[in-house]
């Protein structure tokens, strides 16, 4: 499925709870009930990686046995995704060679794994050949970048991201890189920007979403991308 899918996508929610906690204008009684909503969440989806960052952080307190649980579930999937992906290389196609290792990336995602997601997101790159699925590629490691606020990766993500179009790309995904784009540059505090996916909106404008973008950027994205698969269903519907 595209990256894009889903209402309010799970993951930026979760890292926009985690940001919550360190942030000065939130009240103590919204923090504990978000540190309850995060153990939830990870617990949900046995995300041991992020458990364990967060917990070395002293985000959460860390209980030996549940990160243990998690893990023993994480190897027990990672067995199987390995397991796949041999079975694709002996008997399937190339490209399903690729969707195999591709899901072995989604997984680490999942779970909060951002090293060896990223490493895994460049392995499934040097099998793919189409255009779309080389800039899917590219969303997932923004995906991750915006997780993590990782200022660097964002960057170099959004820039290849811009060479990728130079070579072709439909609106959707144009539409998508847009998002990022007005959002990395929002958090950077870079005041020449004023590119918002709400711009052509008669019901939602810059002026509304700049104070959501500066307080809460992970919660901004996902509210812009929930727009664009809005506005894309009613472009469909008028087709």
């Amino acid at each position: 499925g595209s990256i894009a899918e889903g209402t309010q996508q799970p993951r930026l929610v979760l890292a926009n709870k985690i940001s919550l906690l360190t942030h000065p204008d939130v009240q103590a009684m919204e923090k504990v009930a978000r540190k309850s909503d995060i153990l939830n969440s990870i617990k949900a989806h046995n995300m041991a990686p992020l458990y364990e960052t967060l917990a070395a952080s002293s985000v959460l307190h860390l209980d030996q046995n549940l990160l243990d649980s998690m893990r023993a579930c994480n190897n027990e999937e990672l067995t199987k995704l390995d397991e796949k992906i041999r079975d694709a290389e002996e008997n399937l196609v190339e490209s399903e060679v690729r969707e195999a290792h591709l899901a072995k990336a989604l997984y680490f995602i999942k779970i909060g794994d951002k090293v060896k997601a990223l490493d895994q997101l460049k392995l499934t790159e040097s099998k793919t050949v189409a255009l779309g699925q080389k800039m899917d590629l590219v969303f997932y490691t923004l995906q991750l970048g915006f997780f993590y606020m990782d200022f660097d990766l964002i960057s170099k993500s959004i820039d290849k991201a811009n060479k990728l179009f130079e070579e072709g790309g439909d609106w959707e995904r144009k539409s998508r890189l847009k998002v990022y784009e007005g959002l990395f540059c929002l958090s950077r505090k870079q005041r020449a920007c004023s590119w918002t996916p709400f711009q052509h909106s008669p019901h939602m404008s810059f002026s509304h979403m700049k104070p959501l973008y500066s307080t809460r950027p992970l919660q901004a994205l996902s509210l812009s991308i929930e727009f664009l698969l809005r506005k894309r269903s009613l472009m469909r519907l008028k087709s």
